[in-house]
């Protein structure tokens, strides 16, 4: 049952924790919500579950099988490496008071985070900041990993390593800070993005499409078939994905709420929308109505709705999940054949431009019957062809550099054979 305080008493707190950000801190010891940190602790295991198992199945499920194994263990490496660095310095840069750029150095080493003496975040009052903390790394896990499906098949597991490192410092924090936090500049235009729109799927798509071109296209792409090798694995996937997009979305109100119910509300009417629309375009464009096709969808219009699931009414999450199944499916039909950037899995076709259609028409759709508006159509363009536009260079830096020091992708003989038995010594079956 939540707990009710007296007028001054939430003034009194409401002080307290401005001065412990104004300090870097958290805001000192205050009474917490049990359900709110109950809510918070399922929504983030929901979260987890969209990584692992839910991205590195959907993935897996799409490659040739002599690539399926790997995939997955470029998951959880990633979701390895992300962790301590969100633990060690990402979570300080993005969520502690410093410049418009860049969070401070206070919760290095999750400093204060848990322990006696730790208290809330000012983001999220009545939660203890561990469950505030947690919740923002299982963003940051799935973030990366989607990156991986641009770059599949070809490259090498230990520049994985060192990539998932390098680009959550130097793009999710930052890009986080920025958006999240108080003193970030897109948060101080009044940038809408209830659950990761531009934070999310913005970035790891634009990231995703540089990847991609940097490593350059698989062997055989555009000559050879590369079908996937098992659609129920995908399915499967795909519904862990569309399961745990409801703690992704409705937990990003930081509090069992009336907004986290209408969030998680839009959040399935948004997939039901995009999966119907991305059905019927697949029909009239050849004639059939594939499970891929229906299932990729969903997903797309998750992504499309990620942005405006706390802002929006059911007719907002109805057009903004269509809208991201239409878009979508034009840029996965088209955008390969068009630019000739192998983009595996069509990470920059959903993640990036879903991304950016749910951002742009968050304001259209907005109520303020659900939340304040704070932006127009003008800011939210700017701050995700921004945050696009940052990805992007930051992710060609940091491949171009670490391609001195660490070969990215396999060799020539190692990418015939998959990378299932060449870097891993295992396989599903024998074909390929």
């Amino acid at each position: 049952m939540r707990r009710f305080i007296s007028k001054a008493s939430a003034l009194a707190l409401l002080g307290s924790a401005g001065a412990a950000l104004a300090q870097g801190a958290a805001a000192p010891a205050a009474p917490t919500s049990g359900g709110d940190t109950a809510w918070m602790l399922v929504c983030t295991v929901l979260v987890l579950l969209m990584t692992i198992p839910g991205i590195i199945l959907f993935y897996s499920g799409m490659l040739r099988s002599k690539n399926a194994l790997s995939i997955v263990a470029h998951g959880v490496a990633a979701t390895a490496v992300v962790t301590l660095v969100w633990a060690m310095f990402g979570y300080s840069i993005a969520f502690t008071p410093g410049n418009g750029l860049f969070g401070g150095v206070s919760r290095f080493f999750a400093d204060g985070v848990v322990g006696t003496g730790s208290g809330v975040h000012p983001s999220a009052p009545t939660v203890p900041e561990s469950a505030f903390f947690m919740f923002q790394l299982a963003f940051a896990v799935v973030t990366f990993v989607i990156v991986l499906g641009a770059t599949a098949e070809r490259m090498r597991l230990g520049a994985t390593v060192f990539f998932a490192a390098l680009w959550t410092l130097a793009v999710y924090a930052p890009v986080a800070h920025w958006v999240w936090h108080p003193t970030g500049w897109l948060a101080s235009m009044g940038h809408m993005d209830f659950a990761g729109g531009t934070v999310v799927h913005v970035a790891s798509g634009a990231s995703g499409l540089v990847a991609a071109w940097v490593l350059g296209p698989r062997r055989g792409f555009g000559s050879e078939p590369m079908v996937p090798h098992n659609l129920l694995i995908t399915v499967l996937g795909a519904g862990l994905l569309w399961a745990g997009w409801f703690g992704f979305n409705a937990g990003s109100a930081l509090e069992a709420s009336n907004r986290a119910a209408g969030a998680l509300l839009a959040t399935q009417v948004g997939a039901c929308s995009g999966a119907m629309l991305w059905g019927i375009c697949e029909y009239v464009h050849r004639g059939q109505w594939s499970v891929l096709g229906t299932m990729t969808g969903a997903i797309a219009g998750l992504i499309a709705i990620t942005p405006a699931s706390g802002f929006v009414t059911i007719p907002g999450a109805l057009a903004i999940g269509a809208a991201g199944g239409v878009l979508c499916f034009l840029c996965v039909v088209n955008f390969k054949a068009r630019t000739g950037i192998d983009d595996t899995l069509d990470v920059f076709a959903l993640h990036g431009v879903g991304g950016l259609v749910g951002t742009a028409l968050t304001p259209l759709f907005a109520s303020a019957a659900v939340a304040k508006v704070t932006a127009g159509v003008g800011t939210q363009l700017l701050g995700a062809l921004a945050v696009m536009a940052y990805a992007a260079v930051a992710t060609w830096l940091i491949l171009r550099v670490l391609a001195f020091f660490v070969p990215l992708r396999v060799d020539a003989e190692k990418e015939q054979v998959g990378l299932d038995i060449a870097e891993h010594g295992e396989m599903l079956s024998p074909q390929s």
